[in-house]
């Protein structure tokens, strides 16, 4: 493989070669096709021509003015609803404000953080969980004016699609438009500043992939990118549409699909071991789901998709930072040989191969060997090395950390916010360091290798082990704190693994440092074990060496 080059000016027009923005796209095709079904909310039937959903997101952009929000602030959400929370997202662009959700699965202190660290200026938030912001009032240093969520059409939320005008308001591609929380790995979690041209990126590749014909399923939270904007936004940039729903279920996922007609779907890890375990039938081929994002990608990637009829499955690697910017595509049935004839709808397999190859993109066959944690090759806007300890680029076939810099400006995130110290050593020597180690081979296709500091990734999210033993030294019981990744007991992620040293004068009680976990720490925070040990081991300048620590797990577990 070897990169496509183009000048700035064409990478802009090839970036922009519909709509430089998400607003910008969906007004076209409100415009143009306002009979279009736009989104369905699965979980209550409710759905919304195009025509419908730009006239609701224009009103709550126009009652959101009239209340006193302005462009460039912050709006926060903490909801489990997936169709207020679009709604609002293209509510708060329309007004030139910042989407800032946050993990609905927050409480305690990890939620009065964030709260903090965002200074929104609104915040909304799901009835049921109003008691969690009511917890921490008195520990946010401001308090934003707050909407309390009943559903879209009910509650002081419905008072926000009354009538009003919508907003005179340019968005620009390089205004911010949303922040987004990743795992911090030395400390607290990082916002991400990101502007409308990263969205823009960011679903350029998947965009693509799309017709008008097609359906995008999402269950992935609005709290992340890969359901804000890798299916959501990138399903409304392209004429498509998307079906919403709160959560992933094994048990009716392929209902879901099915009634929906849905034909584009996004697999974390763990969903894929939990889908095949359902007893096979002759009717597992009869769907419509003929495109499937799995990332990473899993060794069975090719039995999952033969069992299923799945056409085409993508991967790659994409983070908040700088989007999707390693994609491949692997071609897993012929045409003709998956998705039935008569349910297939969206681009042919010449076309979704052409659409990868015209840009230098990876094409492979789903039947052939492949690396173990192929990501691909790069976009077109972004230029990718592998770089070693003094930033300068590995030969190939050597194991380095994964860099990136884009070749427009406003493509990567802005900033981590109100973090400039952070900012700059991520960006040194003009390069965006990833923090994962990866490999390049002689023709320039990316493979994963593994994460180099103390990222986790548990079932979809990407969680911070320094926030974990900060949690876990709040118990009395506990000194010190050390957690480490370990192979998950299911798919190919990680379980969380701490080690702990007990406070003079207490016992080691597990039961209550589990309680204490449950009540401090969302579910997939928690460890699998708690190992208690004499000493952490740690460096002459007391850092703890967590290289042991795995390696003692890993004696441990030998099999």
């Amino acid at each position: 493989m070897t990169d496509v080059l183009h000048t700035s000016a064409e990478l802009e027009q090839i970036l922009e070669f519909d709509f430089a923005t998400a607003v910008e796209a969906l007004d076209h095709h409100v415009a143009h096709h306002p009979d279009r079904p736009a989104v369905l909310y699965g979980e209550t039937g409710e759905s919304l021509t195009y025509g419908e959903f730009g006239g609701l997101t224009d009103r709550v952009a126009g009652n959101l003015a009239r209340l006193g929000l302005a462009p460039g602030e912050r709006v926060s959400l903490l909801t489990t609803n997936p169709l207020v929370s679009t709604v609002l997202m293209y509510g708060l662009w329309k007004l030139g404000a910042v989407y800032a959700p946050i993990n609905f699965q927050y409480s305690g202190d990890l939620l009065a953080y964030q709260v903090n660290d965002t200074r929104p200026a609104a915040l909304f938030v799901d009835r049921t969980m109003r008691d969690r912001v009511e917890q921490v009032r008195t520990r946010l240093e401001s308090v934003p004016r707050t909407v309390v969520l009943d559903g879209l059409r009910e509650g002081e939320f419905a008072e926000l699609l009354s009538p009003a005008p919508r907003p005179d308001v340019h968005v620009a591609f390089d205004d911010p438009a949303n922040v987004i929380y990743t795992s911090g790995t030395t400390g607290p979690s990082k916002g991400v500043v990101q502007s409308h041209r990263w969205v823009n990126g960011y679903c350029w590749v998947g965009r693509r992939m799309l017709t008008p014909e097609d359906v995008v399923y999402n269950d992935l939270p609005m709290y992340h990118v890969g359901g804000a904007h890798f299916n959501v936004a990138r399903a409304l940039w392209s004429g498509a549409s998307v079906s919403l729903w709160d959560r992933f279920s094994p048990s009716d996922f392929w209902r879901r699909i099915k009634d929906t007609g849905c034909t584009a779907a996004v697999l974390l890890d763990v969903m894929t071991p939990w889908l095949l375990n359902a007893e096979p039938s002759d009717e597992d081929r009869r769907n419509p789901l003929n495109k499937v994002h799995m990332q990473p990608l899993p060794a069975n990637h090719h039995s999952f998709a033969q069992r299923f009829g799945i056409d085409f499955v993508t991967s790659g690697f994409g983070q908040s930072e700088t989007g999707a910017s390693i994609m491949t595509l692997t071609e897993e049935t012929a045409a003709g040989e998956g998705t039935p004839e008569e349910l297939y709808r969206g681009h042919s397999h010449e076309q979704l191969r052409a659409v990868f190859e015209e840009y230098g993109l990876l094409v492979q066959r789903g039947a052939d060997p492949m690396p173990k944690g192929i990501m691909g090759t790069p976009a077109p806007f972004v230029e990718v090395e592998i770089l070693d300890e003094h930033d300068r680029v590995c030969p190939v076939g050597v194991v380095g950390q994964l860099s990136m810099r884009p070749r427009l400006p406003a493509l990567f995130f802005e900033q981590y916010l109100a973090k400039p110290e952070a900012t700059v050593k991520a960006w040194r020597n003009l390069w965006f360091h990833t923090g994962d180690a990866a490999v390049r081979d002689e023709n320039g296709v990316l493979a994963y290798i593994d994460r180099m500091g103390d990222r986790i990734r548990v079932r979809g999210e990407n969680i911070s082990g320094f926030h974990i033993e900060e949690l876990l030294v709040k118990h009395p019981s506990i000194a010190l704190a050390a957690v480490i990744a370990v192979p998950s007991a299911e798919g190919d992620e990680d379980d969380v693994v701490a080690f702990v040293e007990v406070a003079d004068g207490h016992d080691f009680d597990r039961d209550a440092i589990d309680q204490h976990c449950r009540d401090a720490m969302p579910k997939f925070m928690r460890p699998r074990d708690v190992i208690a040990v004499d000493q952490i081991p740690r460096t002459p300048t007391n850092k703890i060496e967590k290289y042991k620590l795995r390696k003692q797990w890993t004696e441990g577990h030998a099999s």
